[in-house]
């Protein structure tokens, strides 16, 4: 006589196979004051919270719009080129136009 087959239950863990980290390198947690904007009356002021030589995290008082360019003004570095790549009210993502050397990453992140 033919039974019905049990259905076989197990576990099994996997690892994707693709790292969901699309970062280049490691950002560092980093609280500085920055300021959007070239010189002038449109400077307007931000906080740098995170960093890598690629790109940055920022806090602002007004609303940036994906793929804008903007200057952001580092302290000690002074402005650098950067595309917001994204944006989420007044947070931001940044990727800078040219990577900043290692030494000027150290200078930022270094207390």
């Amino acid at each position: 006589m033919l039974t019905p087959l049990e259905p076989v239950l197990f576990n099994a863990e996997f690892e994707p196979a693709v790292s969901t980290d699309r970062r280049r390198t490691p950002r560092a947690p980093v609280s500085l004051d920055a300021k959007i904007g070239r010189g002038g009356l449109d400077r307007t002021l931000c906080k740098v919270t995170d960093l890598s030589v690629h790109g940055a995290r920022i806090q602002t008082y007004s609303a940036l719009k994906t793929g804008a360019m903007i200057w952001l003004t580092l302290p000690v570095i002074g402005p650098v080129v950067a595309t917001i790549r994204w944006s989420d009210d007044f947070e931001a993502g940044c990727e800078f136009q040219s990577p900043l050397d290692r030494g000027q990453f150290e200078q930022l992140v270094t207390p």
